[in-house]
């Protein structure tokens, strides 16, 4: 990755298909700018079929000023960046129709080529949904070597399953919607640092110059799924971002998979609705992920991998821990009673437990203990 990788994708007007195709034509960003350097604007036009005033534009190499800019950021923030002709690419992206040329990374890159499933799903998850993620990432770890976890860090499944993925030792991948090394959600920033901390990685198509006006996620969705051999969509309702991320698996030719609830749930009615239209295979325990995406033709058993550890915990949190019941959800104005605390007091410790992976957060505002 140099300097013209960066500015191919700072070019205005030039999106991802375009400077997919351009790197189809040419083979990489140097051969690009060569060409043009060598070629006039009439010539790049009729080998890519491109508009005179972006033919011109590249001629005259005004990107680069701001790509300087941009590799000094990327140096400050201690972050990598990989170009889709590079050999450290995930090659499962570099197979997509709109692969980003440019991955901005925090964190392990080797993660990015594990073997890698994706699960996604409802920001609002039920006990039933967080049973699942923790069951599927459980099953899957004691059964995959070299497994690796995506998602996208938002609030409920997303975040459950990197959580899970931590706490049973596997590598995960969080894909971003914004400029690294932020984090969005900001009360993730904490599970961020785990991730990278355990092996994993933190990745976004955004530069730093990219205007975050909330128009990535759905652009962020197409890379988790393209990082991924399948996608299961763990909880969804019939509107959920999840279920977009479901339909670039299957425009990628992935396998996509959802788990079955209830009829009379709604949190369900959009993986029900998957399955119902044969359009996900229906999963219930990791070795129904192994056997969609043909995993046990080559998956050996592995033995059982090392939990990993939760942070040290506060002697307050570790009270409060003691105050929560095993099996049962208590709500927080319990928890006020039982320890004479007040909601300001007992916030931050329930966020402590919380991070530590040691209790979770129901709709509602309960909590019960894993």
């Amino acid at each position: 990755m140099n300097i013209n990788d960066i500015a191919l994708t700072l070019e205005t007007g030039i999106g991802v298909k375009t400077a997919a195709m351009l790197i189809a034509e040419f083979g990489s960003a140097d051969a690009i700018y060569d060409a043009i350097y060598d070629a006039t604007a009439t010539e790049i036009i009729r080998r890519t079929s491109i508009r005179e005033p972006l033919a011109e534009q590249l001629t005259r190499k005004e990107a680069h000023h701001r790509a300087e800019r941009e590799l000094a950021y990327i140096k400050k923030h201690g972050l990598t960046a990989i170009a889709s002709t590079d050999a450290d690419y995930p090659p499962l992206v570099r197979e997509m129709s709109d692969p980003p040329h440019v991955l901005y990374v925090n964190g392990d890159v080797a993660a990015l080529r594990m073997r890698c499933v994706s699960m996604v799903g409802t920001r609002t998850l039920s006990t039933y949904g967080q049973t699942m993620c923790d069951k599927l990432v459980r099953q899957l770890a004691d059964r995959v070597p070299d497994l690796c976890i995506v998602s996208g860090l938002a609030f409920g499944i997303d975040v459950h399953c990197h959580r899970a993925a931590l706490r049973y030792g596997v590598p995960t991948v969080a894909v971003l919607a914004n400029t690294l090394p932020g984090v969005t959600p900001a009360p993730h920033a904490d599970i961020a640092r785990d991730i990278v901390a355990h092996g994993g990685a933190i990745v976004s198509e955004c530069h730093s110059a990219s205007k975050q006006t909330g128009n990535f996620y759905l652009a962020r969705n197409r890379i988790i799924a393209g990082l991924s051999e399948g996608t299961i969509v763990v909880e969804a309702p019939f509107e959920s971002g999840a279920l977009s991320t479901a339909d670039f698996a299957l425009g990628y030719d992935r396998t996509v998979m959802a788990v079955p609830g209830r009829g009379t749930d709604d949190m369900s009615k959009g993986t029900n609705a998957l399955i119902k239209n044969q359009r996900a295979a229906m999963v219930c325990s990791g070795e129904d992920v192994i056997r969609a995406l043909a995993w046990d033709l080559y998956v050996p058993e592995v033995g059982e991998r090392p939990v990993t550890p939760a942070p040290g915990l506060s002697a307050d949190a570790l009270g409060l821990l003691g105050c929560v019941p095993g099996g049962d959800a208590v709500s927080v104005d319990a928890l006020v009673e039982m320890t004479a605390l007040g909601h300001p007091a007992l916030a931050p410790l329930l966020l402590e437990l919380e991070f530590a992976g040691k209790i979770q957060r129901l709709p509602g505002g309960s909590y019960t203990k894993i």
